[in-house]
């Protein structure tokens, strides 16, 4: 969508296949180098980031890293921003000392889908890249399939690629956009008013179909993949019962298999992440994307209780192991801004040890309270929480082994007795790879629960166990026998877990 340097063809970082659940960090790019350049007294660009730093993010054991908010920002929607108030409300309300120039547009209102060259321009997108290579990590950019900026170039070059409007149909300016003659609509999500620094493409529009395939593939010249803003939008059945006959006859292929499938030609492991909501995780999975968000587990996470999170983990593993599990990321609140210090660390350990991609936010593990809106280049000065920040490294380690990443995840039966019921209280799962197991335990509730939990690969045959703490290092022995049946005994206090790297006790 627009100009952009040219693709690099496949590259070793393209042929280097992705883990079978990697894990990922999203960083806020701008407010990133705000804050290193504050550090170091200089002005950093992707180029100039310290070694260190690259370093930083690699002995937390990523897969990789997601740069958000890299792509170059629209003058016409900075200047629409700074006269809605209620954005400006926003701005104030996470940044008391907010002042125009600290806004600098949405990065989901791009005008090319070039590197901006505040950060440093596309070689330093390169260098940046690299560093991250030489880690054993690889980079993941944003794309956005629904709406440009006003000021993108296809505005005035390719009015095709758009919904259009007209002065004698319901024209009224919160909606519509008029250029050069022509009436463009507003961005929108049919739930929510349009937004007004963003323009309408047509998913319906064959050409449209052909100039984003171009550009994913230019951006897969530059990355290792790409995370899809808003996905489901672009779905054939939503995309017309947003539109309706503005959009034109329904194409027979679908938007995304023909964009997947272009793309994944040239560039075999190129991943593709949807942003998802609605129940459509299973459909765009089958279009090509190989990690949806769970929006729904989030929210179960956050509203719900540990039973209603245990049949959410009973669907068949082929879905399971192509959900993107979070607790936080740019659109959501901060963790600790809404959960107690426990069950922020048990919901952190649930989406951590799960199947799926992880994602995990920058300022997470500091425990930043304030989220600030993705137009800032700057945010408040928080404390950094020592406690779970130090909790955060050990879980980091913990799962940074090849049963985690590539290995077999099962949920484990757990039982209770007539008169305790606790035990529906507890979330239980193994892992298993070649010698390698885990046993992870969560009580997801605020009140004291024991069970009973049997382990599947557990046998009388194995004589005794050693059950490591990964946290906290604690060796705790178990005959195989107990723990196949009737089970390992559990007592877990409100939001507590238990860990376990299990190894079979050597004869004395």
């Amino acid at each position: 969508m627009g100009t952009s340097v040219a693709a690099t063809k496949n590259t070793g970082a393209h042929l280097s296949a992705w883990h079978r659940y990697p894990s990922l960090y999203e960083i806020n790019t701008w407010i990133w180098l705000f804050e290193l350049s504050q550090r170091y007294g200089r002005a950093v660009t992707l180029a100039s980031v310290p070694g260190a730093e690259w370093d930083a993010l690699a002995n937390y054991g990523f897969d990789a890293v997601w740069l958000m908010g890299v792509w170059e920002r629209s003058p016409a929607g900075i200047a629409i921003s700074n006269h809605n108030a209620g954005l400006v409300d926003d701005f104030r309300r996470a940044l008391p000392d907010f002042l125009p120039e600290d806004n600098h547009g949405s990065p989901y209102s791009i005008r090319r889908y070039v590197v901006d060259s505040h950060l440093g321009g596309p070689q330093s997108l390169a260098v940046a890249r690299r560093e991250l290579s030489n880690r054993g990590m690889k980079l993941i950019l944003d794309f956005v399939p629904n709406h440009v900026a006003l000021d993108h170039p296809w505005v005035a070059d390719h009015p095709e690629y758009f919904i259009h409007g007209s002065h004698d149909d319901g024209y009224d300016s919160a909606s519509y956009f008029e250029s050069g003659g022509t009436v463009y609509a507003r961005g929108r999500d049919p739930y929510f008013p349009p937004w007004p620094d963003v323009l309408q493409l047509n998913a319906f529009a064959p050409g449209l179909r052909q100039a984003a395939m171009s550009t994913v593939c230019s951006i897969a010249g530059q990355c290792d993949g790409i995370r899809c803003d808003m996905a489901m939008l672009f779905l054939n059945e939503i995309f017309e019962r947003t539109w309706g006959k503005r959009a034109g006859p329904m194409p027979a292929t679908e938007y995304w298999t023909d964009l997947i499938s272009a793309a994944k030609q040239e560039f075999p492991a190129f991943l593709f992440i949807a942003e998802a909501y609605w129940d459509t995780e299973w459909r765009l999975q089958q279009l090509g994307f190989d990690f949806c968000y769970d929006k729904r587990l989030y929210d179960r996470l956050e509203h719900n209780n540990a039973a209603s999170i245990r049949q959410h983990l009973r669907a068949d593993l082929s879905y399971q192991g192509k959900l993107l599990r979070f607790t936080e990321n740019h659109d959501e609140p901060r963790t600790a801004a809404i959960f107690s210090p426990a069950k922020q660390r048990a919901a952190a350990v649930i989406i951590a040890t799960l199947p799926g991609l992880r994602l995990f936010y920058e300022g997470q593990f500091e425990g930043r309270k304030v989220r600030p809106p993705v137009f800032l280049d700057r945010r408040p000065d928080e404390a950094i929480d020592q406690e779970l920040q130090h909790f955060y490294k050990k879980l980091l380690k913990a799962i940074d082994r090849p049963a985690f990443r590539d290995g077999q995840w099962s949920l484990c039966s757990r039982t209770g007795w007539p008169d305790n019921a606790t035990f529906q209280n507890l979330l239980c799962w193994n892992w298993l790879k070649d010698d390698e197991r885990y046993l992870v335990i969560v009580n997801f509730s605020d009140a004291p629960s024991q069970a009973r939990v049997q382990i599947p690969w557990a046998s009388a045959e194995d004589g005794e166990w050693q059950l490591i703490d990964t946290m906290s290092g604690t060796i705790y022995a178990r005959p195989g026998e107990e723990m196949e049946s009737p089970g390992l005994f559990v007592d877990l206090g409100p939001w507590a877990f238990h860990f376990f790297e299990c190894r079979r006790a050597q004869p004395a």
